[in-house]
C-alpha cells in the first residue's frame, strides 16, 4: 500500500518506520511545519495514497481531518484531545461516503485491558465498602490530562456501575509510554489492574494494522471494532 503519514512526531516516525518493515510504501511525510491549516494536504500531494496516517496535535488535527475527508482519503488517526468534535468529523466521514478509523490507543493490550476492567466493574457493583480510582501517567510532553486512553476507560466503567464517578488523576513525567491503573480500595485490601506500555511500537504496529484494515471499508469505526467487531 501507498501510505501518507501526517505528523512526523514520535508516532508519525514510529509509524512510518513499522509501516516499511511491512512492505508499504510511504507515499508522502507531511510535517508540521508545513501543515498550517492542512495547507499540505493537497490533492496533488496525496495523489495514489490509499489510507493516511494521522499524528499530530488537538489543535490540527479536525482541520486535517476535514481535509482528508474531502479528498476521499481513508485515514486512521491516533491523535488525542479532540473528543468533543467526533460528531461533526464523523458526519464529514459518512456525509462523503468516506472510512475513518480513530483511537486514543492503538495497544491490543490495553483494549483487552478495557475489557477486563468492565467486567470488573461488573463484579464491584453494589460493593460501596470499596472506593474506586483510575490512575494515568504519561511523558511530560504530552499535552492533553487526563489521557485519551483514561476517559476511554471512566465512560465504559460508568456505563457499567453508574453509582460509582471514577475519578481520574494524571501525572506527566519524563519519558513515561503510558500506565493505567484501575483501583478499589477496601478497608484492609486493594484490587488493582493494571496496564504499562513499555514501547512506543505497540502504538505504531496497531496503526498500521488499522491502516491495513481500512481501505474497502467504509464509515467511522473504532480500533476495538476492528479487533473485535461491533459491539
Amino acid at each position: 500500500m501507498q501510505i501518507a503519514i501526517i505528523g512526523n512526531g514520535k508516532m508519525g516516525t514510529a509509524a512510518a518506520a513499522i509501516a516499511q518493515e511491512r512492505g508499504h510504501i510511504i507515499q508522502t511525510l507531511i510535517r508540521r511545519a508545513e501543515n498550517a491549516d492542512g495547507q499540505a494536504l493537497t490533492a496533488e500531494r496525496l495523489r495514489g495514497v490509499d489510507v493516511a496516517v494521522e499524528f499530530t496535535r488537538p489543535d490540527c488535527v479536525v482541520r486535517n481531518l476535514e481535509r482528508l475527508s474531502e479528498l476521499g482519503i481513508p485515514t486512521v488517526t491516533g491523535t488525542t484531545g479532540w473528543a468533543d468534535e467526533l460528531p461533526r468529523v464523523s458526519h464529514w466521514f459518512r456525509q462523503r461516503r468516506g472510512a475513518l478509523l480513530h483511537s486514543a490507543n492503538f495497544a491490543v493490550g490495553v483494549h483487552l485491558f478495557l475489557r477486563a476492567a468492565r467486567e470488573m466493574a461488573r463484579a464491584f457493583r453494589g460493593r460501596s465498602e470499596f472506593s474506586d480510582s483510575i490512575e494515568e501517567e504519561h511523558h511530560q510532553s504530552k499535552l492533553d490530562a487526563p489521557s485519551g486512553t483514561a476517559l476511554l476507560l471512566q465512560g465504559q466503567l460508568r456505563a457499567e456501575d453508574q453509582d460509582r464517578s471514577f475519578p481520574i488523576s494524571s501525572t506527566r513525567l519524563g519519558d513515561a509510554l503510558g500506565t493505567h491503573t484501575l483501583s478499589y480500595q477496601g478497608p484492609y485490601e486493594t484490587v488493582t489492574l493494571r496496564h504499562a506500555t513499555q514501547s512506543r511500537k505497540t502504538f505504531a504496529v496497531g496503526a498500521i494494522s488499522a491502516a491495513e484494515w481500512l481501505p474497502g471499508h467504509e464509515g467511522v469505526f473504532t480500533f476495538e471494532q476492528m479487533l473485535f467487531g461491533p459491539s
